[in-house]
């Protein structure tokens, strides 16, 4: 087939946010008599799920302290739970297991959660939250835990899996997907600041519309578009913050401890919910006793037999220089840089024994693969999903992505011209006029 000279909406990025708009836009062309999905054209370097989204984790929460996230994640949840067959959703549920550091956070989240509709149980108190546990799990002995948050709905997801379901949906409906193809300008028309062709290594594709979901490359594309590198933040105290870097980046570390996934079924034969765990008791070394961490931690985890084990991670790093220093590429397992090493494996096994007797000794079974990859976040660590340029529309995810499957749906809505009030609090103008997110307590910089 010859190489598109022309398409009415390019959408740059085959992984999760790319492809459930690319589906969704061309089901609403459909519908709504105004085109089809010939209209759309997806282009990406790589292949389907080359970047962020072909290496998550694949969890599927709804528990974020911020009301506007637990609103945007419930839509999502619906999503994946409409087609759990093609997307490899396994819906077992997730569990958020804290300190009292913590307890005033998550116990709004289970009366925001209530207010919504989506089920959860919330167990506080020391000695029920251990009862709770181990009725789950009878070698439960995770320590200094006060509150635990059983969301009923939510899980996991298979990552590639789910996104070449994703991908055979938006072909269905007829978008054409083209990999191996990188994109080396945004061409502006001129009298405008609108995006009129996308250029590529291998030739110009004029547009009406361009959709840029390429999670950690976003800062090119932002680049492209001479947007600000820095922005001014309204703060609570009505001061406003100038010069604060508009991207910067964490590695992301995550990891599979290679025993059966059998090894974490519950006391009546099942399979789990995900756990997460965050804690501000002493973390020692499952190998000789020695202190890792007195600072609050966390981790989670999950049997998944796509990962042919018990697979996880903890809170990531900051990656300490400016993002336009940052290297990207190589991605993934392939970067020279940004993957786990020996301290993660042995922090992150020890965690496992602290939560559950059963992982005890087991850190000889670890996985020696490389794994991790980094994010592109913004600077409140919250999506800014939003149009710049007239015609270019940014999903900025703030390595949120994976779990949020129906951001695709409400985009391509706002393509066609209705407004989405879900994606109404990421906008870019919440920087200056001081629309932030509360922050909660968590050790992760997205919770």
């Amino acid at each position: 087939m010859a190489f598109p000279t022309k398409s009415k909406y390019v959408i740059i990025g085959a992984g999760i946010h790319g492809l459930s708009t690319a589906w969704h836009l061309a089901a609403g062309l459909k519908a709504s008599g105004k085109g089809d999905g010939g209209d759309v054209l997806i282009i990406d370097k790589g292949g389907i799920a080359a970047g962020a989204s072909g290496i998550a984790c694949g969890v599927v929460r709804n528990n974020y302290f911020q009301p506007a996230m637990r609103e945007l994640m419930a839509h999502s949840a619906g999503v994946w739970a409409s087609d759990p067959e093609a997307f490899a959703y396994h819906p077992v549920g997730y569990m958020q297991i804290s300190p009292e550091i913590m307890h005033e956070d998550v116990a709004t989240i289970h009366d925001q959660q209530k207010a919504i509709g989506y089920e959860s149980d919330f167990i506080e108190g020391e000695a029920d939250c251990t009862k709770y546990m181990q009725g789950l799990f009878s070698d439960w002995r995770a320590q200094g835990i006060t509150s635990v948050l059983h969301e009923k709905n939510g899980g996991y997801a298979n990552n590639t899996k789910a996104m070449y379901g994703l991908a055979a949906k938006a072909e269905a409906e007829g978008v054409r997907i083209l990999t191996g193809v990188t994109v080396t300008g945004l061409r502006r028309a001129n009298g405008s600041g609108a995006v009129e062709a996308v250029e590529t290594d291998r030739g110009a594709i004029e547009c009406d519309e361009v959709v840029i979901g390429a999670g950690p490359w976003v800062r090119t594309f932002w680049e492209m578009l001479d947007l600000p590198d820095t922005v001014s933040i309204k703060g609570a105290d009505g001061a406003t913050h100038d010069n604060i870097p508009m991207w910067l980046y964490w590695c992301l570390e995550e990891g599979t401890l290679g025993v059966d996934p059998d090894l974490l079924k519950t006391n009546d034969g099942k399979m789990p919910p995900v756990i997460h765990v965050d804690t501000d008791a002493p973390l020692y070394s499952d190998v000789d006793g020695s202190l890792i961490t007195d600072k609050l931690w966390g981790i989670y985890y999950k049997p998944d037999f796509n990962f042919g084990g018990i697979q996880g991670g903890a809170a990531p790093y900051k990656v300490e220089r400016p993002a336009k220093e940052v290297e990207v590429d190589p991605y993934g397992a392939e970067s020279p840089e940004f993957i786990v090493d020996d301290n993660f494996a042995h922090m992150w096994c020890s965690a496992l024994a602290f939560c559950q007797e059963r992982f005890s000794g087991q850190i000889g079974k670890w996985k020696k693969e490389a794994s991790g990859g980094i994010g592109c976040f913004t600077p409140d660590s919250f999506p800014v999903f939003d149009r710049f340029c007239e015609n270019a529309y940014f999903i900025a995810d703030s390595n949120h992505g994976f779990k949020m499957i129906g951001v695709g749906q409400l985009v391509a809505e706002e393509l066609l011209g209705k407004q989405s009030k879900l994606l109404e609090p990421f906008r870019f103008s919440r920087y200056a006029e001081g629309k932030l997110h509360p922050v909660s307590h968590s050790p992760f910089p997205w919770s």
